[in-house]
């Protein structure tokens, strides 16, 4: 690779067609692949990108139309883009007998197989559906990017506008890829697609691979990998990988299930929870400055959670859904790659009969053959025999000729295709791992400075509560004496003195005096 970090796979040490090559290392990485460098005047001099049409039976076919990708590689290495291509405008359309939703779709180039510089139509699922179907039938060596699942939201509406935005993008992606890939954005099916009206669509839709030709593609696919003698190493530690990365990433996917379904059932506890304190507040006054502040501190960390779960689901969930859906298509390469090897050695071994039997024929005696069982001269029916056998020997020596430059254009495809992937992979990876980290942090700020603020929000009004408390003046008992003034300045009562008006006299001395 460029930066001379990764080490790919050996090049140059192909020992068949297979591109089997030495050992391996068990600490490379199978991602990390270095295409071979093809000829650019070889490759011109091959011929033609065959009919796109061809659905791979063809082994001829086959062979030209990778031979042209490998020609359209080399020539647009300077990363030249001429093709751009917008999805946007979601549209809902309600018919008698079903409602769907189409996609704006604009297109501009440069390019001279196009009549027009620019192109609007309208795309549904099924249309995206039916141009990767295309891709696959007619690059069959080629790594087509997915589709995203039709209904890949359960907890969506897919007519919501939330679902709508994340299909949008995915389909967006799909074709930014395509259009940036160096062979599929040349496909006949995807200038067909950007450019034909709604009827002609409808018209190429018809001709496409009926379901036994699939049936029987998938088939041949299933068979090779058992029925495969000499599967190079580099293409089984490949295999590895790519089933490796799918659970992994599959993993990955299911504990964001768990934990979106957990944070959703938090954020319906918080909206259960901060009306208790508002309520609350409404019974008891004196402590309503502080459950107000409880209820609002609850209400922003919900509404941060609610951006939380949506962030995840829409932004994270998505790419991670597209990986585990590319290590399918990625193992799906890898089959009809071993189909196309599975078909030269049976080629091969077939050839190897043939000659076996022209070896025999020499040294048999014809005498009790059928042929001269009829009256025929042996010898005349061992040079019928060997003249059958030389043109089948010769027909198979071309059969074999072709097979084995489809497996060596097939393995080319591949290594670049992965490589790109790899490519591609890191950076996904790296920016959408990136921004989960940025949103769980932004998550916990949100939480922690609604915290913060309630906290201090509940001491201030406690602060202003006390300070007015002991600005009050308290008032002192009636029956209680004034401990501030001086005991000198209180009277006694005078005792009662004997008189000769006795008691009534010194009540009234007493009176007197107290007043």
């Amino acid at each position: 690779m460029a930066d001379g970090t990764d080490s790919g796979f050996s090049e140059g040490q192909s020992s068949g067609p297979g591109g089997s090559s030495g050992p391996i290392s068990p600490d490379l990485d199978p991602l990390n692949i270095t295409t071979s460098t093809v000829d650019l005047e070889e490759s011109l001099d091959m011929g033609a990108e065959g009919d796109p049409k061809s659905t791979g039976d063809d082994i001829t076919t086959l062979t030209q139309s990778s031979l042209a990708g490998l020609r359209l590689d080399d020539a647009l290495a300077s990363d030249v883009h001429d093709l751009f291509v917008t999805v946007d405008d979601p549209e809902k359309h309600i018919t008698n007998m079903e409602s769907y939703i189409t996609y704006r779709v604009t297109t501009k180039t440069t390019r001279s197989d196009y009549d027009s510089h620019e192109y609007v139509v309208r795309r549904r699922y099924q249309d995206f559906l039916w141009l990767r179907e295309r891709l696959e039938a007619t690059n069959p060596t080629h790594l087509i990017p997915p589709l995203p699942e039709k209904h890949s939201f359960r907890r969506l509406d897919r007519f919501s506008p939330e679902f709508l935005k994340t299909r949008q993008a995915a389909l967006q992606k799909f074709l930014s890829r395509i259009v940036d890939h160096p062979t599929l954005s040349f496909n006949e099916n995807l200038t067909i697609f950007l450019t034909a009206k709604a009827w002609e669509l409808a018209s190429h839709r018809k001709q496409a691979q009926g379901i036994m030709g699939k049936m029987g593609s998938s088939m041949r696919s299933m068979a090779a990998g058992y029925m495969l003698k000499n599967r190079s190493p580099e293409y089984a530690t490949m295999q590895e990988y790519v089933n490796t990365f799918g659970a992994k990433m599959g993993t990955i996917d299911r504990i964001n299930q768990r934990l979106l379904k957990e944070m959703t059932d938090y954020q319906q506890d918080l909206r259960e929870f901060g009306p208790v304190f508002t309520l609350w507040s409404n019974s008891e006054t004196e402590l309503a400055p502080a459950m107000l502040g409880m209820a609002s501190g609850v209400e922003k960390c919900e509404k941060a959670l609610d951006q939380q779960i949506s962030d995840q689901e829409h932004v994270f969930a998505p790419p991670v859904k597209e990986y585990i859906l590319y290590a399918e298509a990625m193992k799906a390469v890898l089959k009809r790659r071993d189909s196309i090897q599975m078909e030269y050695e049976l080629t091969v071994e077939d050839l190897s009969r043939k000659r076996n039997d022209r070896e025999q024929l020499k040294m048999s005696d014809q005498s009790y053959s059928l042929g001269a069982f009829l009256g025929k001269d042996p010898e005349e029916v061992r040079q019928q025999k060997r003249t059958k056998l030389d043109s089948q020997i010769e027909e198979l020596l071309k059969q074999v000729e072709v097979s084995n430059d489809s497996v060596e254009c097939a393995n080319a495809d591949l290594k670049a295709d992965l490589e790109r992937w790899h490519r591609n992979k890191r950076r996904d990876v790296k920016e959408v791992f990136s921004e989960l980290c940025d949103r769980n942090i932004q998550y916990y700020q949100e939480c922690l400075s609604a915290w913060e603020e309630t906290l201090q929000e509940i001491n201030q009004k406690s602060e202003l509560e006390t300070a007015s408390t002991l600005a009050t003046p308290t008032s002192s008992c009636p029956d209680t004496p004034n401990l501030a003034t001086p005991t000198s300045s209180i009277t006694p009562p005078l005792p009662a003195t004997p008189t000769k008006g006795g008691t009534e006299g010194g009540a009234a001395e007493g009176q007197g005096g107290t007043q």
